[in-house]
Order: structure tokens, then sequence, then C-alpha cells
């Protein structure tokens, strides 16, 4: 969103009367850090830098609800809440094999009907999926429980590597902080990058992370000093990334065959080494932009790149915009 749209966005949802109402799901034994999630992103007065969101927690019980960390919270919104929202999130649910509230499926597949946005972070696709809502569309959850869930719902296209899933009004994401990558995303297309920004930076973390959870899975692979000899490789080329690589000089690097190397490096990291490669490039180059002067064509060669076309090529590839607008984007200028 430009500049000006999310100056308008910003304007018109000053009102309370026209506020984007944000419904988040509560339930009995939920983490707290899923629910906070969308509470520090669109639950907090920031003073006006922030559009304003109706914010409101909803539960399908009554009563207060326990969570996993042994404190107990009050929930002032029943599923009543859902019928009105314009987005609602399922943060997470609280055991795979428990079926959701009846109530609830009805109420998100009326706000689904009706053309609401539905987010479910972690554990929450389950819930979307249980409610018939993630049918025949991409969707990603937790890793750990991803076979699991393909058992259970087989006509959903689960996507296992990425961070999240964005398919127009239904979005999920995989574990824990990738719900925090989802909802930065989520508020980047209703404000513009400028105020996801902000967000991110109050928050202290990436407006947008790069890789996918693959990066993350424990590989069942014990430990010797070949994954040792790996180990220490991904340290050095993250360290040099200017410098030419290529399969060859990094097998060499490594003491291993070309095929053991290839074999050794897609346990390690779930990717190829030309595609972990660009992804540290590209990852480079966001953080040269966001927080440096220097020029595109400086970035280009201190990333790796090694010329300013190459950048501008792969970054417009994989952000769907130029260097210089991500720039502009993540500064606000």
């Amino acid at each position: 969103m430009a500049a000006s749209a999310a100056s308008a966005a910003l304007a018109a949802s000053s009102d309370p009367q026209h506020a984007h109402i944000v419904a988040v799901i509560a339930f009995d034994r939920i983490s707290p850090f899923h629910l906070a999630v969308p509470c520090v992103v669109f639950g907090e007065d920031r003073s006006g830098a922030v559009p304003h969101f109706d914010f409101r927690v909803c539960a399908a019980e009554t009563g207060p609800l326990t969570t996993t960390a042994g404190f107990s919270i009050a929930v002032t919104h029943g599923l009543e809440a859902l019928a009105e929202a314009h987005t609602i999130i399922v943060p997470s649910w609280r055991d795979p094999d428990e079926p959701p509230p009846a109530a609830l499926l009805d109420a998100l597949r009326a706000a689904h009907a009706r053309g609401a946005q539905l987010v479910g972070l972690c554990l929450g696709a389950f819930v979307l999926a249980a409610a018939g809502i993630l049918d025949e569309r991409p969707a990603s959850t937790h890793w750990a429980w991803a076979d699991d869930f393909a058992r259970r719902y087989p006509r959903v296209r689960l996507d296992r590597d990425v961070l999240y899933v964005d398919d127009g009004n239904v979005l999920t994401s995989a574990g824990t902080a990738a719900g925090l990558d989802c909802c930065l995303h989520v508020l980047r297309k209703m404000c513009g990058a400028e105020v996801a920004n902000f967000v991110a930076r109050r928050l202290v973390v990436s407006p947008h992370r790069q890789g996918g959870q693959a990066q993350y899975i424990q590989q069942p692979v014990p430990p010797n000093i070949r994954e040792d000899r790996l180990s220490g490789l991904l340290d050095w080329v993250r360290g040099n990334l200017d410098a030419p690589h290529t399969l060859d000089s990094l097998a060499a690097r490594t003491l291993m065959s070309r095929r053991t190397f290839t074999r050794r490096f897609r346990l390690a990291t779930g990717t190829t080494v030309g595609a972990w490669l660009l992804a540290q490039r590209l990852g480079r180059a966001q953080q040269l932009l966001e927080s440096t002067d220097e020029s595109v064509e400086a970035i280009a060669g201190m990333a790796g790149f090694g010329s300013a076309a190459s950048l501008r090529q792969h970054f417009a590839d994989a952000f769907r915009r130029s260097p210089s607008a991500w720039r502009r984007e993540f500064r606000g200028a």
C-alpha cells in the first residue's frame, strides 16, 4: 500500500465507529505466547502511529480460562463478537486430537461466508481445517504436526516449508514465532509497509524473515564430525557472502565428495545449496538496505550478487519490489 493509502487507512480508522474489528479466539489451556502474538500486533495503543483497531478477545467457553503457564485469564466477549469482525484470528489450538466446539466452527463458517479475513496461527490451522475452510486451499502449520495434519485433512494443500501462507482472505502460519511473521504480514496488507515496519521495529524483530521452517526442523541424523564441519562451513559462508561460492568449492572445503556434501547439506538445511545461498544473500541485502546508506551497487557487492542488475532481478523475484523501494518502505521515506 502506498504512503497516501496508508495515511487514508490511518485517518479512517481513527473513528472508533468505523474501526477495523479484529477478534482473537481464546480457549481453556491456551498458551499465553500464542495469544499474545495477535494482541501485541493489533491490540496495543501506539499513540496514532498505527491505525486503531477494535480489538476483541473472544471465547466459546464462559468463566476464567486457564493457560499453560499456570495463570488464568478473563475474556469479556463470547462468540457473538465474531458476527461483525472483519478479521478473525485463531492463535493455536490446545490439542489436535480434540475436535473444536461445534459453535466455534459454525461461527467461523458464517464469518468466512460473509467475507471476513480468517487467520489460523500454528495449530489454529487445525481449527480452520476442521471447519472445512481450508479445503482445496494451500495452508501451513507447525512442522511437528504436519504429518498428522496431512492425514486428518487430505483435501488441504499443505505446504510444510513456508513460515506462512497467504491465500487471499484465509491465512495460516507455521509454529510459534511464525505467527508473529504472519500477523505482521496481515498488518502490512491492511495498513501498508510503513505501519508494519514501525510495529516490527518496536518489537525488535525483522519485518520479513527469510527462509522457511525447514531450517528449524530437527533432523534425524546423529551428530558427527561431518555435521560439525558442515555447521562451521555455514557460519563461514554467512560471514563471507561477498566471496564466490560454488557447490564444488564448498564440498572441497568440507573434505566431502560433491554427492555426499549435497546430501548432507539438504539434510541439515532442508534445501539446496543454491537456494540456501540465495536466501542468505537476500537476507544480507535486506539488512544493509534497512540499516545503512550504502548504494544499491555497493550492497550488491557486499551481499555477493556481483552486480546491481543481479540484485535487482533476484529482489524483484523474491519480494515483488526493487531494493530501493524496499529501503523506502522500511524507513517510511
